[in-house]
């Protein structure tokens, strides 16, 4: 096909990483590309890495940075019955097994270049460049042994019908998404690892190797229970693929999935079970892990729970556990219709598929409904960041994870890339005044210039033609004015959150609308596109079934394969245009 001129062009000319990639490819280099982008990935997150921290020189308590580097004391100090109970005022451990396993390795490291880094109480606040340098490459290492794999399979996986350039593209968008940079190079967590796991997951399930990505979503919950946002999507795709394959197939996948999610979380908590621990062992980790004590919400956080403060004072009008309970119900209320639409779609289709050929097939092949499940993740995730109990600012890394990889082999222009985009820089805006106060302001422009230069975002186009187009603009517009505000006046004497108030009222829409958006993609019927190419999917798809049940819906991310359950092949996406080889 030879290349055209007209409006899906225009955009892609200002992408720098396509014009990269095409011109690697075009001067013999294109096998280094994809260590190209790994090496500049790396550059990022170490120059991210070199300026401040949570907590920097702010005693007594410090922050994130302090509270990670004393679990590694901790652990390699203490036996495994006092890891949840030791001195809980000073950055008590509170996030689940793995994690703190992880801390361990890292200790003994640690412990073994220098023990001053780790000795126990005598250690805490400590700030030499030697030990900074090493927190901070722990950091590095982790993502590059869970994170940047999970992506290099992610982009041959689920872009896996598309060319060589596509698959880059995607890698280089995903690689440099900012929020994740901004929070764990350089305020300073692990989330990449969490999020690593759970694409890892993703990556198994496309192939249809279900009990080896329920085994490694167990491993993202067992590091960090904020993946839990993941569950109800995660949970449903698994069973509706259950309800597809029928019986037999289907009671035997159900039993295995079963006894692999089980067993994997005892391995996890083995130590504090019995005959290793009492029965109210469990307890010590459970009750850290699920801090319902501490409140709806800390800080200034753009979900609704904080929005809706500013008018309904909601811990003067509800009790704790009235709070907890109605949250609760919203979040679930919130997920329910991905749920719904998954376990639909398996059943539905499960009383015209064509039963396996051989046996085991259920272990190869993926379902029809795949392409639904970015989608369903999106739902469930923003659902749990905008009505869940103690959502922090930085939870909005989970539901930007399925937009992101939808935005990764999107066409500019179309609804997924604009969504995407869009909702990539108002989190990094939501984060502001967390990462204002952790002294990252230059790099926060940095990373988002540099991204959204990366992928040929341009927000300003007059007339707007969408209402996308139009929201993006009074977003952007609305958030420069506040940035300006801060600026040049400082907040008044009776409200000093007044700027943070602000950022959650110009944020929280977005995040709704996205959240909304996310239902709408997964439910509605193809006729009532405005556009096919509007949502970044062919028009039609060749084979039985409807287009909605062959998941077209999600083609975007070009993942393209022969079904022998189905007898249909999906045909390869059309949006070739961005980066691909013509």
């Amino acid at each position: 096909m030879g290349r055209t001129s007209g409006k899906v062009y225009e955009p892609e000319e200002t992408a720098m990483a396509r014009r990269w990639i095409r011109w690697m490819h075009k001067r013999g280099f294109k096998q280094w590309v994809v260590p190209g982008i790994i090496a500049v990935s790396t550059l990022v997150k170490l120059a991210i890495g070199l300026g401040s921290y949570s907590g920097q020189n702010t005693p007594p308590m410090f922050g994130d940075y302090e509270a990670q580097r004393h679990w590694m004391e901790l652990t390699i100090h203490l036996p495994l019955k006092e890891w949840y109970t030791y001195d809980l005022p000073y950055w008590g451990l509170d996030y689940p097994p793995l994690t703190a396993y992880v801390s361990w390795l890292c200790g003994i490291f640690a412990h073994w270049i220098n023990p001053s880094w780790v000795a126990l109480d005598e250690s805490r606040g400590i700030e030499t460049p030697e030990s900074k340098v090493f927190v901070r490459m722990t950091v590095v290492i982790l993502d590059a042994l869970v994170y940047v794999p999970a992506l290099l399979i992610f982009a041959q996986i689920w872009q896996g019908s598309r060319s060589k350039r596509t698959q880059e593209l995607s890698l280089f968008t995903l690689m440099l998404q900012p929020a994740l940079l901004l929070v764990d190079f350089g305020h300073f967590q692990y989330n990449s690892v969490m999020l690593g796991f759970t694409i890892l997951a993703m990556n198994f399930f496309a192939t249809g190797q279900d009990l080896l990505g329920a085994f490694f979503f167990v491993l993202s919950l067992g590091f960090k229970q904020m993946a839990l946002y993941y569950a109800p999507a995660i949970g449903s795709y698994l069973l509706a693929k259950c309800l597809y394959l029928g019986h037999p197939n289907g009671e035997r996948l159900l039993v295995r999935l079963a006894v692999v999610t089980v067993s994997t979380f005892l391995i996890l908590f083995l130590p504090w079970l019995p005959p290793f621990a009492s029965f109210s062992a469990i307890l010590q980790p459970i009750a850290r892990i699920f801090p319902f004590a501490r409140g709806l919400f800390e800080d200034k956080v753009a979900n609704f729970w904080c929005a809706s403060n500013v008018v309904v004072k909601w811990k003067m009008w509800a009790s704790s556990s009235a709070l907890v309970k109605l949250s609760t119900a919203l979040t679930a209320l919130g997920f329910l219709p991905a749920v719904v639409g998954l376990i639909r779609s398996g059943a539905t289709m499960s009383q015209s598929a064509e039963p396996p050929l051989a046996k085991g097939a259920e272990k190869q092949e993926p379902t029809p409904f795949l392409p639904l499940l970015p989608y369903a993740l999106l739902t469930s995730s923003m659902s749990f960041f905008l009505f869940s109990f103690q959502v922090h600012e930085k939870t909005i890394l989970l539901p930007l994870l399925p937009i992101t990889l939808l935005l990764s082999a999107a066409p500019v222009d179309s609804a997924v890339y604009l969504w995407g985009a869009l909702v990539n820089n108002v989190a990094v805006f939501s984060m502001w005044p967390l990462l204002k106060r952790d002294g990252l302001g230059v790099q926060y422009i940095a990373t988002l210039l540099l991204w959204n230069r990366l992928i040929g975002y341009n927000p300003i186009k007059f007339p707007p033609e969408s209402f996308i187009q139009l929201l993006s603009m009074a977003v952007y517009t609305a958030a420069l004015l506040l940035h300006g505000l801060e600026l040049i006046i400082p907040p008044p004497a009776r409200y000093p959150d007044l700027f943070p108030v602000l950022n959650v009222l110009i944020s929280t829409p977005v995040f709704v609308l996205t959240w909304l958006w996310s239902i709408k993609c997964g439910i509605e019927p193809p006729a009532e596109r405005k556009s096919s190419e509007d949502a970044g999917v062919p028009p039609a798809v060749n084979g039985t079934g409807s287009y909605r049940q062959m998941g077209g819906r999600a083609l975007s991310l070009g993942y393209g394969q022969t079904s022998s359950l189905s007898k249909t092949r999906v045909s390869p996406s059309p949006l070739r245009r961005r980066g691909d080889a013509t």
